[in-house]
């Protein structure tokens, strides 16, 4: 697993970056504030119900949650499963929120 901050994330779709972006937390969270990442929620992750990520197995999937707690178990479950490069976002949607959407 590796890391990525808000500010490198943000530079990155700045750029014009084609990511793949996964939200973990649960939908009401995700309703109330999201970046506009896929809804994948960490409980089904670990009930291996990943049939939608299996494309992503080799590619670059960035994961974020609320503080990055999740996200962090996310990329390593899914690690197990054979993905290859999760990354996770430092700080989740609260450091986008205090540093990029101030």
């Amino acid at each position: 697993m590796q890391t990525i901050t808000v500010e490198q994330l943000k530079a990155r779709l700045d750029a014009g970056e084609k990511l793949n972006i996964i939200d973990v937390r649960e939908p009401e969270e995700y309703a109330e504030y999201n970046i506009g990442a896929k809804l994948v929620p960490l409980g089904r992750i670990q009930a291996m119900d990943i049939d939608e990520l299996q494309d992503f197995r080799d590619q670059e999937l960035i994961i974020h949650c609320r503080s990055g707690k999740r996200s962090m178990t996310a990329c390593m479950l899914l690690e197990s499963m054979g993905f290859t490069n999760t990354v996770n976002v430092e700080g989740g949607a609260l450091a986008w929120k205090e540093r990029i959407d101030k």
